[in-house]
């Protein structure tokens, strides 16, 4: 009985293990390389130098500035190579899946760099003290708050010096990637 019990442990422990490889989510910064409209595919070279295919997932959005693009057809049309992109995207074994781009700079979202002095995952609030010693609020979006900041580590949370990418509407501003 005990090793019948130990073995089903092991087992359910392995394949929570094995589940939660599948998809890992994750975002990267970079520019992109090459877009390729008929098989879906987006290359883009990261900040530290190494290129990511990404596939284009049913579920994409591309934000550029106050577009928002809902299928990868209408999406291609905001990037283009050389175009500043953070990519919120999934990794199942080596194939990874691009579900949002938010384009950044000139034609896409803002940008701002400070010290955070509040985060609240849980309320999707990020708080940054900038330079000239103003603090700007932001409210996160689900994928900012899934995928942004990771790097952030608890204790350090209100001392980390970041980039906040966001666009405003109505006033507010919305963060869609923090690094």
């Amino acid at each position: 009985m005990k090793r019948t019990l130990f073995t089903l442990i092991a087992l359910l422990a392995v394949s929570v293990t094995v589940r939660a490889a599948d998809d890992v989510a994750s975002a990267v910064a970079g520019t992109v390389k090459k877009i390729d409209s008929a098989s879906k595919i987006l290359v883009v070279k990261t900040d530290d130098g190494a290129e990511h295919t990404f596939h284009f997932a049913k579920d994409i959005s591309v934000h550029a500035g106050k577009d928002v693009a809902k299928t990868p057809d209408e999406s291609l049309k905001g990037l283009k190579e050389g175009s500043r992109v953070a990519i919120h995207y999934t990794a199942k074994g080596s194939r990874e899946t691009a579900h949002e781009v938010d384009v950044i700079g000139d034609d896409g979202l803002k940008a701002t760099k400070g010290t955070v002095t509040r985060i609240d995952r849980s309320s999707k609030f990020l708080a940054v003290k900038t330079a000239d010693g103003t603090e700007e609020t932001f409210k996160l979006t689900g994928r900012a708050v899934e995928d942004s900041g990771k790097g952030i580590a608890k204790g350090a949370e209100t001392s980390s010096h970041v980039t906040v990418y966001y666009t405003e509407d109505a006033g507010k501003k919305i963060a869609h990637f923090f690094e």
